[in-house]
């Protein structure tokens, strides 16, 4: 696979994976082994970016992707995150990014992943009880002790990237990103990037699966399925939302590709420096997601998406309001 460079010299596969899913966040959580052996194959198909968090499991999603991924450790890259509050292996309301817990959120980070150094350290949401100067400052002695190589925020406003920067240069920022979901546009964050020379990791890249076609209006989503909180996932906005997968149809169909693969084409197309983490418990999909490195469009083609994007309201945000306040600071 075609690489792509973050920030500060960061080389990664053009297409990641995000290994959320496998289990944490949705109805059924694949057996260890499966997920392993996913994680195997990803590497074996070329990916080299693999991403994961404390708050995954909790706790329990670092430590499988340490385990799959210890006989290739020279080859990947192993991001993962601080800042939610954690205790006794159990997720609380809240965040957490004072300086004490992120050194001991990276410690015992390292020990789950089995690793001497964590690739790239995301603060996982923005805190609005410390100083963002505090927590990059507290990375950067962490980045000192050879325990982290570099830094990233998830979810940050433009200029809390800019302060944050100006401590310990960010390599990345990771945000949801995709065809419904474009706030970055117009918000300063990928303006901000640009400017900075940081590279953008976009979550969700296939709007947690709506964007491949394969949930449809009537979509009934199990118990413990995280989507079936989300406004976008109402019965009401599954169908109207269900414009922008039939606007990506007749181009797939054109490039003898998926509606999956024209949406991770069309981010990989927005910049040079984005790398999508898309995620999956399937092995077939993962070879669709990936086969979206391949998937060329052209002017035209980009042109055209954007004339039919801009004639569709997305219905519904992103997360509840409770979620959205963590959103963007």
């Amino acid at each position: 696979m075609n690489t792509r460079e973050l920030g500060q010299g960061l080389t990664v596969s053009a297409i990641g994976y995000g290994c959320m899913g496998l289990n944490h966040g949705y109805a059924t959580p694949i057996d260890r082994g499966d997920a392993i052996a996913l994680i195997r194959a990803a590497v074996e198909r070329g990916v080299t970016l693999f991403d994961t968090a404390e708050v995954y499991g909790p706790l329990t999603n670092e430590e499988i992707v340490g385990e799959a991924l210890a006989p290739v450790r020279d080859r990947v890259v192993i991001a993962t995150k601080f800042g939610f509050r954690i205790e006794d292996g159990k997720q609380l309301p809240g965040l957490n990014s004072r300086p004490d817990n992120i050194r001991a959120v990276a410690e015992a980070s390292l020990k789950r992943l089995g690793i001497e150094t964590i690739d790239l350290l995301y603060q996982h949401r923005v805190d609005p009880d410390v100083p963002i100067e505090d927590v990059a400052g507290t990375v950067r002695d962490l980045i000192k002790e050879g325990k982290v190589r570099h830094f990233g925020l998830s979810e940050p406003g433009a200029q809390t990237i800019a302060r944050a920067h100006a401590v310990q240069p960010v390599t990345a920022v990771q945000s949801e990103y995709s065809l419904w979901t474009r706030d970055l546009e117009h918000n300063g964050v990928l303006d901000t990037c640009a400017e900075l020379g940081i590279g953008l990791v976009p979550f969700s890249p296939l709007g947690r699966g709506f964007l491949t076609g394969a949930i449809g209006a009537d979509a009934k989503l199990a118990e413990g399925d995280m989507r079936a909180g989300l406004p976008r996932f109402t019965p009401d906005a599954l169908a109207k939302n269900q414009a922008l997968v039939e606007l990506l149809k007749p181009i797939a169909a054109d490039k003898q590709a998926t509606p999956a693969q024209i949406a991770l084409g069309w981010l990989l197309a927005q910049r040079p420096w984005i790398v999508p983490i898309p995620g999956t418990t399937k092995l077939h999909r993962l070879e669709e997601n990936l086969g979206a490195a391949e998937v060329v469009l052209t002017g035209q083609d980009l042109a055209e998406i954007e004339r039919a994007a801009a004639d569709i309201q997305v219905e519904g945000e992103r997360y509840p309001e409770r979620m959205m306040a963590d959103v963007g600071r």
